[in-house]
């Protein structure tokens, strides 16, 4: 059963840093495409970034340069390093993983099979 939860989001000012984390379980994050995705009130879901199991990431536009995804393998996580926040950055914030082939589309939703709750972020201006 693959389960995968999500933890670090909060409340905070514009220019903060948050860090999220994805605990993973039921499978091998080494072997697995893994992705964030966000939405916030009112709007569709989108794909902030994706990492694949060879390593190769995605970022969107809207994040180039303050984001940062990582994975620990040896913990099973997958972090999201959020920096320079800005009021728009504000959603929910959803981790997504498939672990079956390597896929590249790392943005799109379609290509992941599971989901996590969502952890709330919420910039303030």
């Amino acid at each position: 059963q693959v389960h995968l939860v999500e933890s670090g989001g909060g409340s905070v000012q514009a220019g903060a840093s948050l860090r999220l984390s994805c605990t993973a379980s039921g499978y091998a994050t080494s072997s697995a495409s893994m992705g964030w995705f966000r939405q916030a009130p009112g709007k569709e879901r989108e794909g902030v970034t994706g990492i694949n199991s060879i390593e190769s990431i995605t970022y969107a536009d809207s994040v180039k340069g303050r984001f940062t995804i990582s994975k620990d393998n040896a913990n099973n996580t997958l972090y999201l390093q959020m920096n320079s926040l800005k009021p728009e950055d504000t959603a929910l914030y959803y981790c997504a993983a498939n672990p079956r082939g390597l896929q590249f589309r790392l943005l799109q939703s379609s290509s992941y099979i599971y989901w996590g709750q969502g952890t709330q972020v919420t910039v303030s201006s």
